[in-house]
């Protein structure tokens, strides 16, 4: 018979932790008891899983009694403040919020890249940002082979990953009416923002940075990362040009064939067809789409990447859940 588990969704009404709870369900995870946790202002709002309506409860240090797993997403301080609680009640938490993702004891997991460090948490798991986990999955492979010198990379990246303000922000200026709530500094439909969370004093975003500094920690090796990224008018998915400087020769050919057989990417690479990843077709997937598999004739060995994926799914509810997923494979 098949164990089961607890699982609570910290953040359960907002993008991410309804994500979570589909792709629990998608997954067919082994979920014995959900509990869907938010603020007291959702308390008695209900989620659907599985067809039933599952009653939304408030947040509390006590709401992770029994708890086997607490995916969360409510931001950085409803982390810090509420992980090390469930995480004493015996929960592994496994956080999509920032507020862990450089603490040295607090692994940062893409299943695809770096499995193994899943095992050594002490309770808590960190999720890394979204840019970062469609970037590194594709990332990894290649350096397997050919050892990454530098990696330059562009995002190009939708509303969802600026939650529900974002969205509705979009929503509006699209229809032209009063915007219900202002998520960006500036307009977003018909408009490009090279702004991406907050600007840092060396003139980097935080997100920019988040993206350097996690792809080190993930990939377990110091490879110099610079990053812009760019908040685009598209609902869902987020796009990157990606290019990367090798130790060692790497023909496109070769690149196309490593990427084709990794594990979670789909390559879409064919001109001639006019095909290539777009994150209209990549939204509502869990795989990390890539394309325009080019060499970079600017350097000895360098190869152009375009990188699509969903943000909500696999930038950030579908890892975690593969996080768990990953963990139940050795209690079995």
């Amino acid at each position: 018979m098949t164990k089961s588990y607890t699982v609570a969704v910290v953040g359960a009404t907002g993008l991410v932790g309804r994500m979570m709870t589909t792709i629990l369900e998608e997954q067919n995870f082994p979920v014995g008891r959900l509990i869907p946790l938010a603020s007291a202002r959702s308390e008695g709002m209900e989620v659907l899983f599985h067809g039933k309506p599952v009653k939304v409860q408030t947040l509390t240090g006590e709401s992770f009694a029994g708890v086997d797993f607490a995916l969360f997403s409510a931001g950085a301080s409803t982390s810090k403040e509420f992980s090390p609680k469930a995480a004493a009640h015996g929960a592994v938490v496994i956080d999509n919020s920032s507020a862990f993702r450089m603490d040295p004891d607090v692994p940062l997991v893409v299943p695809e890249v770096n499995p193994e460090d899943a095992f050594k948490h002490h309770g808590i798991i960190a999720n890394p940002n979204c840019s970062t986990i469609q970037m590194v999955v594709a990332l990894k492979p290649l350096h397997d082979a050919f050892g990454i010198k530098r990696v330059v990379v562009s995002t190009y990246q939708s509303v969802t990953g600026a939650g529900k303000k974002g969205v509705n922000q979009l929503d509006d200026e699209i229809a032209k009416v009063p915007l219900r709530e202002q998520k960006f500094p500036h307009p977003i439909a018909f408009n490009i923002l090279p702004h991406i969370d907050v600007f840092l004093p060396d003139g980097y975003t935080k997100e920019e940075q988040k993206m350097m500094l996690e792809t080190k920690k993930i990939m377990g090796a110091d490879i110099p990362v610079t990053a812009t990224t760019v908040r685009v008018p598209v609902f869902g998915g987020h796009s990157e040009a990606v290019n990367i400087e090798f130790e060692r020769p790497c023909s496109p050919e070769e690149a196309r064939s490593i990427l084709s057989r990794a594990p979670g990417i789909i390559v879409q690479d064919d001109p001639s067809k006019n095909l290539y990843p777009m994150p209209i077709h990549a939204y509502g997937k869990n795989e990390v789409f890539v394309g325009r598999i080019r060499k970079d004739f600017s350097i000895p060995n360098g190869i152009n990447l375009w990188i699509v994926s969903d943000n909500i799914r696999k930038g950030a509810a579908t890892n975690a859940v593969q996080i768990a997923e990953l963990l139940i494979s050795r209690m079995k």
